[in-house]
């Protein structure tokens, strides 16, 4: 018998695999596929517990099916552009791109380590030039068919960096690096126009519900926010109007027009025009002015912390009472959503209601306890939903408001003011105006010879770049230098998975490989990006088919969110020091133990609390897997019932029941692969195995456990199946029904709930003999204690309650 060695058997078989390019997809389309992916991750250079939990997932779908006969495309990439290369320029002084490459590099050899099985022709890297020229091409298709367009907006601003901060860079209203506090600046932005697809990437969640988290599916529903209302307007009163000049009245839009008779005020967001035209006239006091400006200062996540309010010079009136309104600004009303502004009906809305209450203004109640209309007119006694029918239809039959369908969800802003990222690929004319750049000349690439000092973009700064012809009309004329969000990438990448690298240069996808291997059969990744990387791809792949490049309309057949890795309760991260390193684990107990402990320990979707003992036992479990294979012969045939004694038609029992349970999570007849289940099923058969000395009935099982457990821990049950079985191409395995009527069963003995024995009886035995055995087993644990009750589960446990 030989002791386990982990790096000698991993090593051996990660060399192998790589030379027989067993993990590449066939060009054979007409083979059953399964596409299994599993999020790409930025090229950090160091992998994190999280990412080996995801792509252990992941690899252990691709195995299982390759297992089964399936063409499997299993690939990995990097999501290369983004922020940290150029912070790490600016703290190393070292070129984003050759750190991004170097990181990419690093973490190819911790998959190697880990025995991913990821295909290696299909991997590719958002910053390779390849992969820009593409989608450079899809925005300008996106350009012209009118899904792309620009528009001020607010953003972060740091005056020191004078630089565009994301709101993650923005800590405590102060930028993350320099510590200056950051102001609200409008620039333009391009935007793509994903409102357009709203109600179509809301009605097709209904056909992914049960293949995604309904966690998933909610938070997708309630971030486009379909809301049916009135859209309308308040006149300004005449005294308002003409202090204003520039506006008459105000739009709003609210979907309880039945409360329309408790308006109490009217809301601003900060930016909006009538606020602005009000500070550039000079007609607010210096205190008023101040106040507002610092609310525009201040980012929208920042504002919503506390409320605050502001008092303007104006007043509108009532539609259909003519009531004076007042209207204030109030920090909470945003500029992005709807007209930038509300009704504020204090007595049936909590948000409204604070205000109100911080600002001292009337709150005036119209619906009753009894849930009917009151201090509203004609409307009195009426339902809130009749009243809104009602209401609706006068303001339509008097042209001064109108029905619509509103949804929370905003055009998508892809402008980024950095240099790390894809350029998008416009050209500023002073005669042309914005002028989308010639296709012949894609890729637009980034210059190398940058500064990057932190200080704005450095792309404004290098004229030779800027420096270029107007496509349209020959003139000189200056370069966007934008970048785009790198969420624009992470958008589409499934996607060019499916066609051969060598046809990268020549073609987005190879429409023939793009049918066969769509839609993606199973998606791994964490919750975190449910909204919106998985709303963005959503998107993506509708108007990419509307371009005419697929023929399908959503891109993620099933989707499966792992949970968090955590240790003592917290998400690992450095500054709680609180982080288990891979390469700690991988050294001291190899790949096969680290994968199995993640399995073991979680189902997919828990969050998984790190546990060295757990860890240990996952060790000790794994080492006695290998060692005791030694005791099983080379598998010839299935054993003979009748030639097995009851101990060993248990073990073989133990040793099917884990096999159907393995087609079961695989096969998601389980929902949520719940592979520690798995484990723990060979737990048991190995467990009873060790009961039994017979050689045939070793061999079986072995034959069958290293099938079970090779996508889960695929080094070692590689190097037992080659040894015992002269293969390593695991046949699929078929449940031997008659190995399950077992005329005897283990029955579990506990005492207030913990095991303290277990018996092997007939299975129709009688319940007073039962207990009676049962008894006999625990008896020193009874002794001298009050029985409360005995509880029989029948065909699983016996359970004694005591005092």
């Amino acid at each position: 018998m030989q002791v386990y060695n982990a790096h000698q058997i991993e090593a051996k078989w990660q060399t192998l695999w790589e030379q027989s390019g067993v993990f590449e997809p066939h060009a054979d389309f007409s083979k059953p596929k399964k596409y299994i992916l599993s999020m790409f991750p930025y090229p950090s250079g160091a992998i994190h517990m999280g990412h080996v939990r995801n792509y252990a997932i992941g690899d252990a779908l691709a195995r299982y099916y390759r297992q089964m006969g399936y063409n499997v495309l299993h690939p990995m990439g990097f999501d290369a552009f983004g922020m940290p290369a150029e912070n790490a320029a600016i703290q190393y002084g070292i070129h984003p791109k050759k750190w991004t490459y170097e990181n990419m590099e690093s973490m190819r050899a911790q998959f190697q380590v880990l025995g991913f099985s990821f295909s290696k022709s299909r991997e590719l890297a958002t910053c390779d030039p390849t992969y820009t020229k593409i989608e450079q091409g899809f925005f300008l298709e996106m350009y012209q068919r009118g899904l792309v367009y620009q528009k001020e907006a607010w953003l972060n601003w740091c005056p020191k960096d004078h630089t565009v901060l994301a709101n993650e860079q923005v800590v405590e209203g102060k930028c993350w690096r320099c510590d200056t506090p950051v102001v609200q600046k409008q620039m333009p932005q391009y935007y793509l126009k994903i409102t357009q697809y709203a109600e179509e990437l809301l009605s097709e969640l209904k056909s992914l519900e049960g293949h995604w988290p309904s966690q998933v599916l909610r938070m997708q529903e309630n971030w486009i926010g379909k809301s049916e209302g009135l859209s309308f307007h308040f006149e300004l009163t005449s005294e308002s109007a003409t202090l204003l000049k520039t506006h008459a009245k105000i739009e709003v839009f609210t979907t309880r027009i039945d409360t329309l008779f408790g308006v109490t005020f009217l809301a601003l967001a900060p930016g909006h025009s009538i606020v602005n035209a009000l500070l550039q006239g000079g007609h607010l006091d210096d205190k008023s002015a101040q106040a507002i400006r610092a609310m525009q200062n201040t980012s929208a996540r920042a504002r919503s912390m506390e409320k605050k309010g502001v008092l303007l010079p104006l007043h509108a009136m009532h539609p259909l009472t003519q009531e004076r309104i007042p209207i204030y600004v109030a920090n909470f009303v945003l500029e992005s959503y709807g007209s930038g502004a509300l009704m504020g009906v204090p007595a049936h809305d909590l948000r409204d209601g604070e205000f109100a209450t911080l600002l001292n203004i009337p709150i005036k109640s119209v619906i009753n306890e009894e849930g009917f209309l009151e201090q509203s007119g004609e409307f009195d006694g009426l339902t809130p939903e009749r009243a809104r029918e009602l209401l609706s239809d006068l303001f339509e039959q008097r042209a001064i408001g109108k029905r619509i369908t509103h949804y929370r969800l905003q055009d998508w802003g892809i402008s980024r003011q950095r240099y790390w990222g894809a350029l998008i690929p416009m050209v500023r004319c002073e005669t042309c105006g914005l002028v989308p750049e010639k296709r012949e000349n894609l890729p637009i690439l980034l210059p190398e010879d940058v500064n990057i000092d932190g200080e704005g973009n450095p792309l404004e700064k290098h004229a030779r770049f800027k420096a270029c012809k107007c496509p349209k009309c020959n003139a000189p004329a200056q370069r966007e230098c934008d970048t785009m969000d790198t969420f624009f990438q992470s958008s589409w990448y499934f996607l060019r998975y499916t066609t051969p690298k060598e046809l990268w240069e020549q073609e987005a996808f190879e429409p023939a490989a793009l049918a066969y291997w769509l839609g993606v059969d199973e998606y791994i990744g964490g919750v975190e990006h449910a909204i919106l990387h998985l709303l963005y791809a959503r998107f993506f792949t509708k108007v990419l088919r509307d371009l005419g490049y697929l023929k399908l309309d959503e891109p993620f057949n099933c989707l499966t969110t792992q949970g968090m890795v955590l240790k003592g309760g917290a998400k690992m991260s450095k500054s709680k020091g609180n982080v288990v390193s891979p390469q700690e684990i991988l050294s001291k107990y190899g790949a096969d133990i680290a994968r199995l402990y993640i399995h073991f320990v979680a189902p997919p979707s828990k969050e998984l609390d790190w546990n060295d003992q757990a860890l240990e036992g996952s060790a000790r479990f794994l080492k006695r897997f290998y060692e005791k294979s030694f005791l099983a012969q080379p598998y010839t045939q299935r054993p003979k019932a009748e030639n097995l004694n009851p101990t060993e038609k248990e073990a073989r029992a133990k040793v099917h029941t884990a096999l159907q349970k393995c087609h079961a999570i695989f096969e998601k007849k389980q929902p949520g692969y719940p592979f520690n289940t798995l484990i723990a099923a060979c737990m048991e058969a190995l467990n009873a195995l060790e009961k039994t000395t017979n050689p045939t009935l070793w061999s079986e099982a072995y034959y069958i456990l290293t099938h079970i457990l090779e996508p889960l821990i695929p080094h070692v049950c590689s190097e037992i199946a080659q040894r015992l079985f002269g293969c390593v191409n695991f046949a699929p395995q078929e449940v031997d029904s008659s190995a399950l009527e077992q005329d005897q069963i283990e029955i579990a003995i506990t005492i207030n709930g913990k095991k303290r024995g277990s018996l092997v009886v007939d299975k129709d035995i009688e319940r007073a003999d039962l207990l009676e055995q049962s008894r006999a087993q625990v008896h020193k644990w009874l002794e001298g204690k009050t029985l409360l009750k005995e509880v029989v589960v029948p065909a699983k446990l016996v359970n004694f309650v005591l005092k």
